[in-house]
């Protein structure tokens, strides 16, 4: 698949072909976009089904008291404030993410709700992680991979921060299979979530690119694959609302 082939000068942004370098800059541009109107477009996006989702992400990672967590594209901070809410505040969780406007969102929600404790906020890149070897116990990051230019180098940065015997948990948009909930959900897609981001955000364009995007990314066995290769074990994964997303779940053994 395109979208994880390092062979090439050339990506995938969307449906259109990009300059490898050019396209974290175009990522970056649709966030900055759509900052501050996240809930919204992931409600958009997920037929306001997002939240649970999360929930279930967290549920399955089981956090433990005294764990430190990583959340990468965790800018809003929403998987961490869920993670601090599980270990009741005793854990620690660096967020990183790669865009500003994305993380200053994070910490105006965190300042809001009285979160000043257990909270770092990095700017930084999936691909190179600006963390020790063996540092974190987990490592979450939900609706980001497919963003990210070079995923199978992701997901070995995802390796070398895990503690051996660390979690590494990823929740993302994957490919639908029941046919009837295919036809309705690619109609959705493609033209009303389009139209539906241009009426309410005012920008049509990001949400075509965050339609695109998804169908560019692997489907669950196949980023299964991915997980092995770069040397997670006990790799697993659950279709979520009929494969609309789902979770996978790996460890550092």
């Amino acid at each position: 698949m395109a979208a994880t082939d390092n062979s090439s000068d050339n990506t995938h942004f969307g449906f259109r072909e990009v300059r490898r370098d050019e396209k974290a800059g175009l990522v970056r541009g649709v966030f900055d976009s759509v900052a501050d109107n996240y809930d919204l477009m992931n409600d958009l996006m997920s037929g306001g089904i997002h939240r649970l989702w999360k929930s279930a992400m967290i549920d399955w990672l089981m956090p433990r008291k005294g764990q430190h967590l990583l959340d990468v594209a965790g800018g809003t901070g929403d998987i961490a404030f869920r993670f601090l809410d599980a270990v009741a505040g005793d854990g620690r969780v660096t967020v990183l993410d790669i865009n500003h406007a994305m993380l200053s969102v994070g910490q105006d929600r965190a300042i809001d709700q009285g979160r000043l404790q257990g909270l770092d906020w990095v700017n930084g890149d999936a691909q190179a992680l600006p963390l020790p070897d063996k540092s974190v116990d987990a490592y979450t990051i939900a609706f980001g991979i497919r963003n990210v230019t070079d995923i199978p180098a992701a997901l070995r940065e995802a390796r070398r921060v895990l503690k051996p015997g660390g979690r590494f948990m990823c929740l993302e948009f994957s490919k639908v299979e029941a046919p009837i909930l295919k036809e309705f959900y690619d109609f959705y897609s493609f033209k009303l979530l389009p139209e539906i981001g241009g009426i309410v955000a005012r920008d049509k364009p990001s949400y075509q690119y965050l339609v695109e995007s998804i169908r560019q990314f692997p489907d669950a066995e196949n980023f299964a694959d991915m997980l092995r290769d770069a040397g997670l074990g006990q790799v697993k994964y659950r279709r979520l609302s009929g494969g609309i997303a789902a979770l996978h779940s790996g460890w550092r053994l």
